[in-house]
């Protein structure tokens, strides 16, 4: 296990007939910022809920700051913040509300819980809507409140599921500092995302699986000197797709075209 925070050894998972991850090992280090990429379906969502304590019904061995994720999920869920595509809030709670109530659940004070609350949403420009209730909340202002709250109890290691999705640029910017500055801190984020150039500039390590299994695993400067392609979407795409994007695209032109000519 040596010093790892994050320890995956054979790890397997299965939905009925279809194998989804098929011997994953990995370790991950504290302080470090790992990108884990793969195409829809590949297990990168499947791997996060089991680091997370939410899947336990897999084969392998996984821990988490030291706990096994299966034997003692609660010590994990203590240590750790998680940070959804999207997730379902208390939409009849008020973004201080929804707060509070997860901030007792790990036992923060309810003054720290109140100051955390008022800087990181007015961070996010959302100073005003701390006592609006969240039923009227477009999906990037829950997206920002689901932000706050995966690290309001200042967890050692961070969980990010598409993080960025439904944010302004603005707050684009703010979360990549925020990631940037968390690892200085020697906190450790686990990094899922389709966004490539985010991941480039933000990840000090990329892991790419495809097919349940890792296929590439290093920094962006050693996956582009083994591929020798210029960019990480470049690198993503020899390793995870049979080619033919470009045949593909002209399918769909002329597709429209036909369309267009269509009495």
């Amino acid at each position: 296990m040596g010093d790892a925070v994050i320890t995956i050894r054979g790890l397997n998972k299965r939905f009925g007939t279809k194998e989804v991850l098929r011997g994953i090992d990995l370790d991950v280090a504290p302080g470090q910022v790992l990108g884990y990429l793969g195409p829809n379906g590949a297990g990168k969502s499947t791997t996060v809920k089991i680091l997370i304590g939410t899947l336990d019904d897999f084969q392998g061995q996984v821990s988490v700051c030291g706990h096994d994720v299966r034997g003692d999920p609660l010590a994990v869920k203590r240590r750790i913040g998680y940070v959804p595509e999207s997730a379902a809030l208390y939409d009849a709670l008020t973004p201080r509300e929804y707060l509070r109530f997860l901030g007792r659940i790990y036992g923060v004070a309810d003054a720290e819980i109140e100051r955390r609350t008022r800087e990181m949403l007015g961070l996010f420009d959302l100073a005003s809507e701390l006592d609006n209730r969240m039923t009227t909340f477009s999906k990037g202002m829950r997206q920002k409140v689901l932000i706050t709250a995966g690290l309001l109890h200042n967890p050692e290691v961070l969980f990010l599921d598409e993080p960025l999705s439904g944010l302004d640029a603005n707050s684009v910017v703010v979360v990549k500092e925020v990631i940037t500055r968390l690892a200085r801190a020697g906190k450790t984020v686990f990094y899922c995302s389709h966004v490539m150039d985010v991941v480039e500039r933000v990840c000090d390590r990329i892991v790419i699986i495809n097919d349940g299994h890792i296929v590439a695993d290093g920094t962006f400067e050693q996956l582009q000197s083994q591929s020798k392609a210029a960019s990480l979407e470049r690198i993503f795409t020899q390793l995870t797709s049979s080619g033919g994007h470009e045949a593909v695209a002209e399918r769909f032109i002329h597709a429209f075209g036909g369309a267009s000519r269509s009495p």
